[in-house]
């Protein structure tokens, strides 16, 4: 498959953490602006920390990764990187994650992530030719008194996202546990989308559709353990935003041969292609592109219908 025929071939990202998408070198150029200490050397040893066992670990590094985001300037420069990624790969669209309380809760002000990132966004749209919108994330593994005042926090900058998610540490977290928290957000006009059926099994993805009515599955790969969610997926054509290289990397799968997205694919269920946290994983959305190809050997037909699917799946 040639590699420049996929650049060209119009896809939408839906599943991308803006934290995940730090790079070694912007961590460690943002470190010495603002003279934030770090435990590596150099770029080459945090390149070899990276690797899991499991998605407790990742997030374990992720979130010290994500302290040298101290200004609004470190948001934008986080978020411009990204995109210009996407736009070198033929991802036209994008609605990327944030994640509020891994800042606030270090003492960041709400207001300079979220500013720097939107800031960037809109410059994305008039430089690159990018549109999208942000998702606003809870982080599962703490409560839903800590949701709901994140919520609260974020109301009065409204405009600047359209829906809520729910994003880190899947096990022992299931959507129920956020149940209210969701209701209160789409009453307040946030459509909802939810990780489920990453590491948890396939009842987390049945609770986020009907308790937390999310319009799109984050991940959702152990579906396939359950024929009647499969048929309601494709019934309901509920899109996944499954990302390939996340889940070998996290040993959702043991390798990529094993991956479960194209047997999803052929049987009517609109997965799509992402990248998660692409600094940490190995690869953007072309790279998953490509492992699907190599690997799983993705004909043309099932690439243009996942790009489609990608396509078809945005909400804003």
């Amino acid at each position: 498959m040639d590699e420049q025929w996929l650049v060209d071939l119009p896809k939408a990202e839906l599943h991308l953490h803006l934290e995940g998408s730090l790079e070694p070198e912007l961590l460690f150029r943002l470190a010495e602006r603002n003279a934030v200490g770090l435990p590596w050397a150099n770029v080459e040893m945090l390149r070899q920390a990276y690797a899991f066992n499991n998605l407790q670990e990742f997030l374990d590094l992720y979130y010290q990764g994500a302290d040298v985001l101290r200004t609004e300037q470190d948001f934008y420069d986080l978020t411009w990187a990204y995109l210009q990624r996407c736009k070198a790969q033929g991802v036209v669209h994008v609605e990327p994650f944030y994640d509020p309380q891994t800042h606030t809760d270090r003492g960041i002000p709400f207001e300079v992530a979220l500013q720097g990132i939107s800031s960037a966004m809109r410059d994305g749209r008039e430089k690159l030719g990018i549109n999208g919108g942000l998702i606003l994330s809870f982080l599962r593994h703490l409560s839903e008194e800590e949701a709901f005042n994140t919520l609260e926090q974020a109301m009065p900058y409204r405009d600047s996202f359209f829906a809520v998610g729910l994003d880190s540490s899947e096990m022992g977290h299931p959507p129920s546990k956020f149940e209210r928290v969701f209701a209160k957000a789409r009453a307040e006009g946030l459509l909802a989308v939810a990780h489920a059926g990453e590491e948890g099994p396939p009842e987390y993805i049945w609770q986020a559709l009907d308790l937390l009515k999310v319009s799109r599955i984050d991940h959702g790969v152990r579906a396939a353990e359950d024929p009647r969610l499969i048929e309601r997926l494709v019934e309901e054509q509920i899109p996944l935003t499954v990302c390939p290289l996340s889940n070998i990397k996290l040993c959702v799968f043991d390798s990529m041969r094993e991956h479960n997205i194209l047997q999803l694919l052929e049987k009517g269920v609109k997965v799509t292609v992402n990248s998660d946290d692409p600094a940490y994983f190995g690869g953007y959305v072309l790279e998953n592109f490509m492992a699907l190809h190599e690997s799983l050997g993705m004909t043309d037909d099932q690439a243009r219908l996942l790009a489609q699917n990608s396509l078809d799946a945005r909400l804003v």
